[in-house]
């Protein structure tokens, strides 16, 4: 009679991402653990109040990493020997494990973002998931959190140096920061086949429309130039410029369509053709570009 068989992989139990971590345990959840994926050590305590924010982010960026990483919470009240060993002074702080290792350490509520640049610098290039950082640099590039999305767009190339949305991404950022010529550097290294990505092209017309508003003037005169004389379509073409590179997308497309619904051949469709650089700017998706597209598209089939 057959003796009894080891579990197959598919009936081996699976490994929690998130855990509550003893004295008793902490050899085996975190150290050991260590050697397969990062452990993170939370360590909290209940009459801590940041330790109430930052759990719940730690959770559910743990969850999103879908088992490259593991969270283990530490109370230490309860167990107070790892955080004294650790020089764990106040809370809340988090300990990262590699290899069996300290491998780098934070303190405070961190939001979400710093929180997930940490954990990427653990698990390194290899472990990074381009789409996934590149969706979160853009976000925080528009949100206006220029150095956190810079480092973001950076860490995906240092594991591919060519990667066109990233190069695109950084390009933006030095626009961001007032510096076309950077910006226009990064764009040179991109190679010929990527010219044509979608990511690629909008900034490459963020520099163009960054080089047009140099020479428009100033937005106040133009304001009063286009209130005094509602039909100069020059000093209205030039507001848009203005308001565009100022960010106000809405305020920009609504003079560009003003022009086109008054004179949509003015200056050989100038009106038009500004417009649609701007839709290539801003994305397809940027509810700026759906409503201008709409109004445009009604103006022009009517």
């Amino acid at each position: 009679m057959p003796g009894p068989q080891s579990p197959s992989p598919a009936m081996a139990p699976q490994r929690p991402d998130i855990v509550d971590v003893t004295l008793q345990g902490f050899r085996a959840e975190v150290m050991e653990e260590s050697f397969d994926r990062p452990v993170l050590v939370d360590f909290w305590a209940p009459w801590c109040g940041p330790c109430k924010q930052l759990t719940p982010r730690l959770e559910k960026i743990v969850r999103e990493a879908r088992g490259k990483v593991r969270l283990a919470k530490m109370n230490i009240d309860e167990h107070p020997q790892i955080a004294q060993k650790m020089g764990v002074q106040s809370v809340p702080a988090v300990v990262a494990f590699v290899q069996g290792q300290m491998a780098d350490a934070f303190t405070g509520a961190l939001p979400e973002s710093e929180i997930k640049a940490f954990i990427q610098r653990l698990l390194g290039p290899g472990g990074v998931d381009v789409e996934a950082l590149l969706a979160e640099s853009q976000a925080l590039l528009e949100a206006g959190q220029v150095a956190v999305a810079e480092a973001g767009f950076a860490q995906i190339l240092q594991n591919d140096p060519e990667q066109p949305a990233a190069l695109a991404g950084l390009a933006r950022c030095a626009l961001a920061q007032g510096d076309s010529e950077q910006a226009k550097a990064i764009l040179a290294q991109i190679p010929e086949k990527h010219a044509n990505t979608p990511a690629v092209a909008a900034a490459r017309a963020a520099l163009a429309l960054e080089e047009k508003a140099g020479g428009v003037g100033d937005m106040a005169l133009l304001l009063a130039r286009v209130e005094t004389a509602p039909h100069d379509h020059p000093a209205r073409y030039d507001l848009a410029v203005a308001l565009n590179a100022a960010g106000k997308r809405e305020a920009a497309a609504q003079e560009l369509l003003v022009i086109i619904k008054h004179d949509r051949k003015w200056n050989d469709e100038a009106a038009r053709k500004l417009l649609l650089e701007f839709f290539d700017s801003w994305g397809p998706a940027d509810p700026a570009t759906r409503a201008a597209r709409r109004q445009l598209s009604s103006l022009l089939f009517s």
